[in-house]
């Protein structure tokens, strides 16, 4: 009897629906510049809630880009606002659930030895080489550009820059000496060992770093708990120890 009843419970275990399987794993797509953020928020979240984390990281326009070609993807932040309003206008996240849980500075990132020479960005993008965002669609890109108009270096300088998919190449390339200097967010500097903050942009220069986070359209509850999670104190205290900056 006890063995006619196992394979009962085993049948009826292979019947239950696929959301039920579903529910228990998320998958996100970050921003490039959210990854050590995710490296920790992730397990943070498993070990609280169950639910097994996966973590997707590109430019936020690569990521957009993707989930409106159908990506499976549970939750989406972006390191701007256009791409989450991009996504929200084809109904592609859920509006009343978009949270922002995190904000940024731009800074100049560079070698010890160059950053101490420079006493304004002129100094380090006027001369030689550097990194960015490429403009055209990576949010880091245009804030550096914003920055630059804003200061009125971009005309100046702007032959100097060579564009990289998203914030962690354009700090790779300065790491490894092929450029200068890169211009990247606080965070990102923080966590490459040889470069500094040569220099950090006026936040008047550029528009307001935000990083938006939301649920997609047909993702399961879980994925609205993960983001209240980044928003709440354990998500901050990530965010803060890894210099992010705050925000209203």
């Amino acid at each position: 009897m006890s063995r006619i009843l196992t394979i009962v419970l085993f049948v009826l275990a292979g019947c239950l629906p696929l959301s039920a399987a579903a529910a228990e794993s998320l998958t996100i797509f970050a921003a490039a510049s959210m990854k050590d953020a995710m490296d920790r928020a992730a397990p943070a979240f498993e070990a609280e809630s169950g639910v097994e984390v996966v973590v997707s990281l590109a430019a936020s326009s690569v990521l957009a880009r993707q989930i409106e070609a159908g990506a499976p993807a549970d939750v989406y932040i972006s390191a701007d606002q256009e791409w989450m309003d991009w996504l929200s206008e084809r109904e592609l996240v859920r509006p009343d659930g978009i949270r922002t849980v995190a904000a940024n500075a731009l800074v100049i990132a560079s070698s010890a030895e160059a950053g101490q020479t420079a006493r304004d960005p002129a100094d380090l993008l006027d001369r030689e080489r550097f990194a960015m965002g490429d403009p055209s669609h990576v949010p880091a890109g245009r804030y550096a550009e914003a920055a630059l108009e804003s200061l009125g270096l971009w005309e100046a300088v702007r032959e100097h820059a060579v564009y990289a998919e998203n914030v962690r190449v354009a700090l790779e390339l300065a790491r490894r000496g092929e450029v200068r200097a890169a211009i990247v967010y606080g965070s990102d500097e923080k966590s490459v060992e040889g470069l500094s903050r040569a220099y950090t942009f006026p936040p008047e220069s550029h528009p307001p770093i935000l990083y938006p986070a939301a649920a997609i359209a047909t993702a399961e509850p879980q994925a609205q708990a993960f983001i209240d999670f980044l928003a709440g104190p354990a998500g901050q205290e990530i965010f803060r120890d890894l210099g992010f900056a705050p925000f209203d």
